[in-house]
């Protein structure tokens, strides 16, 4: 892009996502002090906490983006305690500002004591240039032998518990109707549990009417988004939830919980915040299934709230945040 300059540091190890970069100490050393302002994005890195520590040094302002991470969720939570003993108290206090990319994690981090006066709050945006040209309406209908009268309803994420798939199954399985589909989208984050996703989909009776797709990626997810009537994520913890974003951009209104980060933004506008009930996301289930006149007025929302999360708007809220 014109403007934009990318440099690569060598890594000479990684596990995961953790890289050491022997690089990147000279680079910090000799390259630091022409920038006006750092933005490290993420933790349980090697590079963010040298980034800091350099940018201190050198006397340069440091804006860090957690990106929903601060609070250790579902895995290596010993190695993240012991990542935030060792960097995470300098990386955070040392930041001239904090971006929380929900209001869920903007409270989090002033529940955890650092000022209102550091942390800002910028959502994570969306292109709607993406879901500009979409595939052909009908494409994934024909690819999956979906018929044209079927509504669907679509859970789109990384198949692990703490997403919700299973309170998804149960509360579709008291939809009435053969008329609606259920289509479990994404990759398998823990062994063997899809098997028990599919297991618990025919103890309940609706196994021919749940579809385990697999991960989908490109054409393929906007295909399946563009094909849906109804997107669902009954998460118990998302910081933002950019698959629902995805969904509204692309005209579907979506289902997910209280504590899913752009629920504030998305509550009665393009879809219905619920908490982690089943009985509360068989109702919302039913009542946007049966409701065209709901469904329309939340599809109609969908451009509204899709104009506050494109980048254009979002980036220039991050330019008066480093201005500041």
């Amino acid at each position: 892009a014109p403007g934009v300059e990318s440099v690569y540091l060598r890594s000479l190890a990684s596990y995961r996502r953790l890289t050491v970069n022997p690089g990147a100490r000279s680079f910090f050393r000799q390259e630091l002090g022409q920038y006006d302002v750092v933005h490290i994005y993420g933790l349980y890195d090697l590079l963010g906490p040298a980034a800091g520590r350099a940018a201190r040094l050198a006397g340069v302002p440091y804006v860090l983006e957690p990106l929903g991470m601060t609070r250790p969720i579902d895995r290596s939570f010993r190695i993240k305690r012991l990542w935030h003993g060792l960097f995470g108290k300098a990386l955070f206090e040392g930041a001239a500002r904090i971006i929380a990319t929900s209001e869920i994690e903007q409270q989090e981090l002033l529940e955890d004591g650092y000022s209102n006066g550091k942390v800002r709050l910028r959502f994570n945006g969306i292109d709607p240039a993406e879901f500009a040209a979409m595939p052909p309406r009908g494409s994934f209908r024909a690819k999956w032998k979906i018929g044209n009268g079927e509504r669907i309803v679509l859970f789109l994420s990384r198949i692990i518990p703490r997403k919700g798939a299973d309170l998804l199954i149960e509360a579709f399985a008291t939809v009435n109707g053969g008329s609606v589909r259920l289509v479990i989208a994404g990759p398998e984050g823990e062994t063997g549990y899809v098997g028990k996703l599919k297991e618990l989909a025919r103890s309940r009776g609706v196994a021919e009417r749940v579809i385990f797709t697999g991960p989908l990626y490109a054409s393929e997810k906007t295909a399946a988004l563009g094909d849906a009537d109804v997107f669902a994520l009954p998460s118990s913890y998302e910081n933002f939830a950019n698959a629902a974003a995805e969904a509204v951009a692309c005209g579907v209104p979506v289902i997910v919980t209280d504590r899913c980060g752009i629920g504030s933004l998305v509550d009665q506008k393009a879809g219905i915040v619920i908490r982690r009930d089943g009985a509360e996301l068989a109702r919302a289930l039913r009542e946007l299934l049966e409701n065209e006149g709901l469904r329309a007025r939340l599809r109609a929302g969908c451009g509204e709230v899709t104009r506050e999360l494109a980048w254009e708007k979002l980036a220039e809220q991050m330019e008066r945040h480093y201005v500041e």
